[in-house]
């Protein structure tokens, strides 16, 4: 830590350069406007130090929020995963928002940002952005940033940005929709000056629907306020809170009959009558922003986090010996708040001679956070409740136990960083970032009165080449490091606390070019991951666990852009992972049975997107995509096997009158039946939307 700190002193006493020094751009356009994005724009997910695409050794992609609306993408990680190589994987016991990326799964190894700011999750749960209205955009970077944001970061971290305030003349967006299963959207996006210095944004969604089974009530309802103060020229103070309330459809999969799907049975709901599945979040934050002098500013954000998550369902379903059986019946309330401050400092010096950036910083939060269930949740019918599988009886939710409070955890983390980009020669420049987090974990049982604590410290380094063979054309080449939790680290059991954290390395290399007089661009990149200290079962003990383990990836990734002739225009994407289990083992009856050179579960070998859209005439557009995800394995003895599916989206708009639009989404064109994810060791599949059509009217003043 010293060592850190030290370099950290010797870069701010190095000389300024006179090249000036602006701060980090923020999205300022007005409702809808789709300001284009490329590998020339400045990403948030890659760097601290604002840099493009091209200038980051790494996997960096972006969509603006327009594109995701204009695609019919209704949440962030539909959205994201038409980025390439990343699959959804999310399921109501983690809030339907886990990802796939590099062979690495889960909210414990794919982060996930909301402007910037992270919440440490629970058990494994997420639950927002609650939807894509107020998504102005969302930036990703595959591979490892435990060096940029902390553990918890070995496959990608996806940052998603709110829409800003903007200087102008006030604007008014309000949408209308209606579709398929009696799906209802009422939305207004907002914004503007309000005097010389001060500016806002309000953007308000209220979302209904029937749902594509039987009882599949959902209701969302998101408030996205941010109000902008120019001080001076040269500081500027944001206050932003987001608000959203979630009740999701209640579906935790379709049961598999003697292994096999039964489509007649997707739109069943096998759940009990008084189901729960509610999410409530909010997040305030107070931005300030200072141009300390033409060389060096400061950014600082203060933010308070707040989530309350409820589940009262039963959520396993098994068809054994002719049989269907409802068990697994938990009731589980998650409380959880969150205050967190980071101070960063940028600086364009000289270091050694040449031109340098270096930012600087510190952050801190405490976290805490509560569970109440039913634990250790004995089911009233041992052999669980029988089922008629295609006319389900919803019964009331039952169970031997009590709901009462478990344990609290409070969680304090500290963490100091840095970021350096040195231009060695004109076109070769090396970017390096160093990390140490510390995080101290006190945990008091509820129900035992026992107490226990954890301290758990984090050492991360990355380092990149990045060569320009032109101004519009980079080779690049990168070593990272990361490390990943055993488990949320919020919510560590006992057990869990005696282990230290995962580790990870990557080494990536790749190419970034635009062509064609930047009517296109491509880019390819090759990596190799291995994470070690996985958790394996230890023979003849119950429970018991040693870290051990070793898992590696290695994978191919390429993405093409191009705008062609007569107003048409192509994304594609496709990835290729070759995922694995190097040493792993599980006790099965007793047995130590070796897992090695199996896949992990939820991990499809390929992915690949598509989207082709063209503006028919100057008021027409239309637009189709194709989404591909390989087989996977629900399991890691790899002997249940959820199939590949293609799924094809469409879309239409019409710019009836100057200030009105008319669209049309067309969600699963062909009705695909397909498992986006599986439940309860691949017994349940979590099917994907049956085809469904969404009208919309868009009226701006």
């Amino acid at each position: 830590m010293n060592n850190y700190l030290a370099s950290g002193l010797c870069l701010l006493a190095l000389h300024s350069s006179a090249q000036a020094l602006t701060l980090p751009a923020s999205p300022v356009t007005a409702p809808e406007v789709d300001t284009s994005i490329d590998l020339k724009t400045p990403t948030t997910a890659g760097s601290r130090l604002n840099l493009t695409a091209l200038q980051t050794p790494g996997s960096v992609q972006s969509q603006t929020g327009a594109q995701i609306r204009e695609r019919g993408d209704a949440s962030v990680q539909d959205a994201v995963s038409r980025a390439t190589g990343i699959s959804r994987t999310g399921t109501p016991g983690d809030g339907g928002t886990s990802l796939q990326a590099r062979g690495f799964t889960g909210q414990g190894s794919v982060m996930q940002l909301y402007d910037g700011n992270r919440m440490y999750t629970g058990m494994g749960t997420s639950t927002f952005p609650v939807d894509t209205w107020a998504v102005e955009r969302v930036d990703v970077l595959r591979g490892p940033a435990s060096v940029l944001y902390g553990e918890g970061a070995t496959g990608a971290v996806i940052n998603t940005l709110a829409k800003k305030p903007f200087a102008g003349e006030i604007e008014n967006h309000i949408r209308l929709g209606y579709g398929s299963h009696d799906r209802q959207q009422q939305a207004l996006d907002s914004g503007g000056s309000l005097t010389d210095t001060v500016s806002y944004r309000l953007n308000l969604n209220r979302l209904r629907s029937n749902g594509f089974i039987d009882r599949g009530d959902s209701a969302s309802d998101f408030v996205s306020a941010a109000l902008r103060w120019e001080a001076a020229d040269n500081l500027s103070f944001t206050l932003a809170h987001d608000y959203g309330d979630q009740r999701p459809q209640n579906y935790f999969g379709t049961p598999l009959i003697n292994g096999q799907l039964h489509k007649g049975l997707r739109d069943k709901n096998y759940n009990v009558s008084n189901d729960t599945q509610h999410y409530n979040d909010q997040w305030t934050r107070l931005t300030s922003q200072w141009q300390i002098n033409d060389n060096t500013s400061a950014t600082n954000e203060l933010y308070y986090l707040k989530a309350q998550r409820r589940w009262q369902n039963a959520e396993n379903y098994n068809f054994s010996a002719g049989q269907l059986t409802r068990s697994g019946f938990y009731g589980i309330k998650h409380n959880q708040e969150q205050v967190g401050d980071r101070q960063t400092f940028t600086f364009q010096h000289s270091l050694f001679g040449l031109d340098s950036q270096t930012v600087t910083g510190v952050e801190y939060n405490r976290i805490r956070f509560q569970l109440n269930s039913n634990s250790p949740f004995n089911d009233v019918l041992k052999d669980g409740q029988p089922l008629d599988v295609h006319h389900p009886a919803p019964a009331p939710f039952e169970s031997k136990d009590v709901h009462q409070p478990q344990f609290q955890t409070t969680s304090k983390q500290f963490s100091a960083f840095a970021e350096n980009r040195l231009q060695l020669t004109e076109q070769l420049s090396l970017v390096t970032g160093i990390r140490r987090d510390y995080v101290h974990v006190d945990r008091d049982d509820l129900t035992k009165a026992g107490q226990s604590d954890k301290t758990l410290t984090g050492n991360n380094w990355k380092a990149g080449l990045v060569f320009a063979v032109t101004p519009d054309t980079s080779l690049y080449g990168q070593y990272a490091t990361s490390t990943d939790g055993v488990g949320g680290l919020i919510s560590l059991s006992p057990s869990q606390q005696q282990f230290d954290l995962a580790s990870a390395r990557q080494t990536e290399i790749g190419i970034k070019q635009t062509f064609w007089d930047q009517r296109g661009e491509w880019t390819l990149a090759a990596y190799h991951i291995v994470k070690k200290k996985l958790l394996i079962d230890v023979p003849g003990a119950v429970q018991l666990k040693e870290q051990v383990g070793q898992q590696s990836s290695n994978g191919l990734e390429a993405s093409l852009d191009l705008q062609l002739p007569n107003a048409w225009q192509l994304q594609a994407n496709a990835a290729i992972v070759r995922a694995r289990y190097d040493d792993f083992s599980q006790v099965v009856n007793n047995q130590q049975v070796s897992r090695d050179g199996n896949r992990p579960a939820d991990v499809p070998r390929r992915t690949a997107n598509l989207w082709l859209s063209k503006a028919v005439s100057d008021d027409i557009r239309a637009g189709g995509g194709v989404r591909y995800v390989d087989a996977r394995y629900a399991d890691t003895a790899n002997q249940n096997e959820l199939p590949s599916y293609t799924v094809v989206d469409a879309t239409l708009s019409w710019k009836a009158m100057r200030n009105t639009t008319l669209g049309l989404q067309l969600n699963n064109l062909f009705d695909r039946t397909y498992a986006v994810s599986q439940y309860n060791d691949g017994q349940q599949w979590i099917l994907g939307e049956p085809r469904s059509l969404f009208v919309t009217a868009d009226y701006t003043f």
